[in-house]
């Protein structure tokens, strides 16, 4: 399946929970499959930090062939013939605001001053995100979503679809999420943007006038978060305390083991990766944006304007729920699935909630896991299949 990038541009400006107004501003998206005539079966797939609206599919060179390394980040969920069949669904797909994949963000020039934003753009929340993408369905003419998906901060997203525009959603899809983050995942995201900021080369953020990019930043930050994505499990048999190997026919291979013994700096083969991991993140990321949205995710709480009352906050939500969560995920573990389950069931919605014993932690929500594709499988064909059936008989 061969997609190609959309830009929209909004020259109505955005007011943000901030109290700032962003100005005229583009969002990228892609969609795949085919809205239908009475524009009921559109899904939006909500991205969670470092994705973007590549969600499956492939780009494609001057040729028309399939770019290597295109593939959409949860292209084994999307597509057709597979759990959301775009055969069947018209999927959208956006870039949130403040993204560096395409959107408008830090990355992007200011009007106002002539330079990219740099810092200087302002503070975006899921709330935000939710608004800019009812806009784009605006002009899309999609007025009522058959669902809204997301896993990890993208199950945010979807949550609070929910909750800002209940008459939209017929269905939310919830994966690995939570509906607010804990003190613990809090800290993690600080720690990472302290790495950031500290980075001689952040210069204030304005690092993009200068020239320079906070790159040593950027990868310990990913290094931090790529550990919190991984369960104990998957970290220990794959990598277990294994040194990186030395070619013992290699006397230079060896002499560098035996030196780096001698410095403490032994690379254990998880160290090698998360060193590899964070030298490619910080290739393609901007640091602004890693600000941006790890803020967001922190800001993220629909009940704190309920006194913390979650049951309270859901009872605006008409849409019927499937959850689902991994007992390994140690970052948005079951039972923060298991708060929303029990909130929407005091409010007598319908819940559908899969807890899958998998071993690959937070990663989990993006990996092939036959239990996982047939829960998510069998929701659309049935329950959201079933609601677009009786609409298109209705209708």
């Amino acid at each position: 399946m061969i997609v190609t990038p959309q830009t929209r541009r909004f020259t109505d400006p955005l007011p943000l929970q901030s109290g700032a107004v962003l100005p005229a501003y583009e969002l990228v998206y892609e969609t795949y499959g085919t809205l239908n005539v009475g524009r009921t079966n559109a899904v939006l797939v909500c991205h969670a930090l470092n994705a973007s609206h590549h969600v499956a599919g492939w780009h494609a060179d001057a040729s028309g062939q399939p770019l290597a390394r295109s593939e959409g980040w949860w292209n084994n969920m999307i597509g057709p013939g597979k759990p959301v069949d775009t055969d069947r669904y018209f999927v959208v797909s956006v870039n949130n605001l403040g993204s560096c994949f395409g959107s408008t963000g830090p990355t992007h020039i200011n009007p106002a001053t002539g330079q990219p934003w740099g810092a200087d753009f302002p503070v975006v929340t899921v709330e935000d995100w939710v608004h800019a993408q009812a806009r784009l369905l605006d002009a899309l003419g999609i007025e009522t979503l058959a669902a809204v998906m997301g896993g990890s901060l993208g199950g945010m997203q979807t949550l609070s679809w929910t909750l800002q525009y209940p008459d939209r959603v017929r269905h939310a899809v919830v994966v690995a999420s939570a509906p607010n983050l804990t003190a613990e995942n809090i800290a993690f995201n600080e720690v990472a943007r302290r790495a950031i900021v500290t980075d001689p080369d952040f210069l204030g953020g304005h690092y993009l006038r200068e020239g320079t990019l906070p790159r040593r930043g950027l990868r310990i930050a990913r290094m931090i978060g790529h550990i919190t994505y991984l369960s104990d499990d998957v970290m220990n048999e794959k990598f277990g305390r294994s040194l990186r190997p030395a070619d013992d026919e290699d006397p230079a291979a060896v002499a560098e083991l035996a030196y780096r013994y001698s410095t403490l700096d032994v690379e254990f083969q998880i160290e090698s990766y998360l060193r590899y991991q964070g030298d490619k993140f910080s290739e393609y990321f901007d640091a602004n944006t890693y600000l941006l949205i790890t803020r967001a995710l922190d800001y993220f709480d629909p009940a704190r304007a309920f006194d913390g009352n979650l049951s309270a906050a859901l009872a605006r939500a008409r849409a019927k729920f499937l959850l689902i969560s991994f007992t390994t995920d140690w970052r948005f573990s079951p039972a923060r699935s298991r708060e929303m389950v029990k909130a929407l069931l005091e409010n007598r919605r319908e819940v559908s909630y899969c807890e899958i014993d998998a071993p690959h932690g937070h990663d989990a929500f993006l990996l092939d896991d036959a239990r996982y594709h047939h829960a998510v499988r069998a929701y659309f064909d049935r329950t959201v299949g079933e609601s677009l059936t009786a609409e298109v008989a209705h209708g």
